[in-house]
């Protein structure tokens, strides 16, 4: 019996190559501004259009400002990349959700929310989170810039096949925990490097009774830990989640495609090349205290020590210390931040938003913090809005934003300057991910919003 990944793969295949890669069919393309001009530019050079035009959809994202939306974009290499995409879409008769367009947003929250991610199918974007559409039971995946091209002229892909891991986590995740503690619990484990080569299938009790939401989160994460990408079988959570969003099949087609979707899981005798459990009541609320997304810890725990970590990377175990001013066996509770951001494709849906208002309803945000607030889409701005939240940020001194990918990786207006810190629910804490100098702790959106009312790190348990 085939694993999930398997099933979904082995339909895709057009051909394989002895002791070569394999042509994958492509499902769908998702195409942002930053990753495909190179792409376009190619299709020109060689005089072809885009094979499937109607599978390909295009949207701005990195580089657009959260004010002021519609005015032109201030930053000129900005200003140009968007105005590029919205050229290069035009002439090759792509879909394109622009800038104020109310479908616009972060593509890979946009996706999902949609209907246009659906189980079973193959997906790219030249874009590593493009992992974040496997939670819907797809195969999903980023690539280089010269593959979107091969994409938008021929739907298929030059891919060898990775291996498959299960990660399974058992039980009842505790008070404060969220999906976003789980994935930055399994890449301390697993370390950044743990699951390369892997396409990975999350499974277990805990993962079953997540959320949709919370299941994009997860595997959005996947990539932080190398893997090729993340997935999880589609249930009856995806079916209604996805059950009459605007591109997701209608009346007969819909029977007939959650039959299908029906038949995508991992057999009882399926046969994974690696297999890890974990157990739910290990997981406490998480943050990062380095400079990749593997060095984290319990919110109540301490730094680690340096004899800890292998001789091969103490140095730059110690570096990474010395860049986020922090020192072996440091609590970080109670540490000053200076800037709090929730948002990106990791964060930025509807959920984040509710669990960040659930602990600064009645609360006001600290003097001296800078707050970010920023939905991953208009349609997640829209039900922020519906359901009063809103209302909610702007009594306790917040501010709302425009959608966009913001300060998940300073492309736009949204800088941490340098030396400061920020509690991020973003996806990378590399140093000068959020702007040159900037220091970037990650978090779920209860930390975030407990440290946006305190100014300093707190254990968001005290405030639920």
């Amino acid at each position: 019996m085939n694993t999930l990944f398997d099933k979904i793969w082995d339909a895709h295949v057009v051909q394989k190559v002895d002791d070569g890669p394999t042509q994958l069919y492509i499902d769908r393309l998702y195409c942002h501004e930053v990753t495909s001009p190179q792409a376009f530019d190619e299709l020109r050079k060689r005089g072809i259009g885009c094979l499937r035009p109607e599978r390909i959809f295009c949207m701005p994202d990195h580089n657009i400002p959260t004010m002021e939306q519609d005015k032109p974009i201030k930053e000129p290499v900005s200003r140009n990349q968007v105005e590029t995409l919205v050229r290069n879409a035009g002439e090759f008769g792509l879909p394109l959700f622009g800038m104020m367009h109310p479908k616009n947003g972060i593509i890979h929250v946009v996706g999902p929310e949609q209907g246009l991610t659906l189980p079973g199918m193959t997906i790219v974007c030249g874009d590593s989170h493009t992992s974040t559409h496997g939670a819907m039971g797809a195969v999903a995946f980023g690539i280089g810039t010269s593959e979107v091209g091969m994409v938008m002229a021929s739907q298929c892909i030059l891919q060898q096949k990775p291996k498959a891991m299960r990660i399974s986590v058992e039980g009842t995740l505790g008070k404060g925990v969220t999906a976003k503690d789980v994935a930055l619990y399994i890449m301390s484990q697993m370390t950044t490097s743990g699951a390369t080569g892997y396409f990975v299938e999350y499974a277990g009790s805990a993962i079953r009774s997540m959320s949709m939401e919370s299941r994009l989160t997860l595997c959005n994460l996947s990539i932080e830990m190398g893997a090729r990408g993340g997935m999880v079988a589609p249930d009856e959570t995806t079916f209604e989640y996805i059950r009459g969003r605007e591109y997701a099949p209608k009346g007969e087609e819909w029977d007939k495609a959650v039959a299908y979707w029906k038949t995508l899981y991992s057999g009882e005798d399926a046969v994974f090349d690696k297999e890890y459990t974990f157990a739910a009541e290990d997981i406490e609320p998480r943050i990062t205290y380095g400079t990749n997304p593997g060095m984290g810890m319990g919110i109540t725990e301490s730094i680690p020590g340096v004899d800890t970590v292998d001789e091969a990377g103490r140095s730059s175990y110690e570096k990474s210390l010395g860049y986020m001013g922090f020192g072996a066996g440091e609590k970080l509770l109670g540490k000053p931040v200076d800037y709090v951001f929730i948002g990106s494709c990791t964060n930025g849906r509807i959920e984040d938003f509710r669990a960040f208002a659930q602990i600064v309803k009645g609360r006001q945000k600290a003097p001296g913090v800078t707050a970010w607030i920023v939905p991953g889409s208009w349609s997640v701005q829209r039900q922020i809005v519906a359901e009063g939240i809103d209302r909610i940020l702007q009594e306790a001194g917040f501010e709302l934003r425009q959608p966009g990918c913001s300060a998940c990786l300073a492309m736009n207006e949204d800088k941490v300057p340098e030396g400061k810190y920020c509690v991020s629910t973003s996806n990378r804490n590399f140093e000068g991910r959020q702007g040159p100098g900037a220091r970037t702790i990650l978090a779920s959106p209860y930390v975030a919003a407990a440290a946006a009312v305190t100014g300093c790190i707190s254990d968001p348990r005290d405030f639920l």
